[in-house]
């Protein structure tokens, strides 16, 4: 008897192991390099394609509010395409794969989502506040 087929692409447990060690190899490798656009920047996890020819690796970066947020992912981003290169050849030296990825960074669009989820809801309370005080009274704040 088969088994009816579903609209979803297959998940392999074998691609989603290669992505848990390729964001570690890739993380650690980050770790080590000395570049000062980088700042602090957080690989928030790693699609690999199902020929395993192309990784995709998704970051974060977290800027201080103080600065140019535009600048600051600008220069992240040259960065980690500057050392994508090098970070390939890390991987080579640690992971042991039929074909070596070609690594693309892009910035997790999760993160920016959440942030503007949080601005939302901050307004949103803020807004509460201002119109009727004697409610945040009550709640003891």
């Amino acid at each position: 008897m088969a088994k009816p087929a579903s609209s979803q692409p297959r998940r392999y447990p074998r691609t989603a192991r290669v992505n848990e060690v390729l964001r570690e190899t890739v993380a650690d490798g980050l770790e080590r390099l000395s570049d000062p656009r980088l700042g602090f920047v957080t690989v928030t996890g790693v699609e690999a394609s199902p020929d395993l020819r192309h990784a995709t690796v998704y970051y974060s970066v977290l800027v201080p509010e103080e600065s140019a947020s535009g600048d600051r992912h600008e220069e992240t981003r040259a960065a980690l395409s500057s050392a994508a290169p090098h970070l390939r050849a890390e991987v080579g030296r640690q992971v042991r794969l039929k074909y070596l990825p070609e690594l693309v960074f892009r910035e997790d669009p999760a993160i920016a989502a959440g942030e503007r989820v949080e601005q939302i809801i901050r307004e949103l309370h803020r807004h509460d506040a201002a119109t009727d005080p004697a409610t945040h009274l009550e709640d003891g704040r």
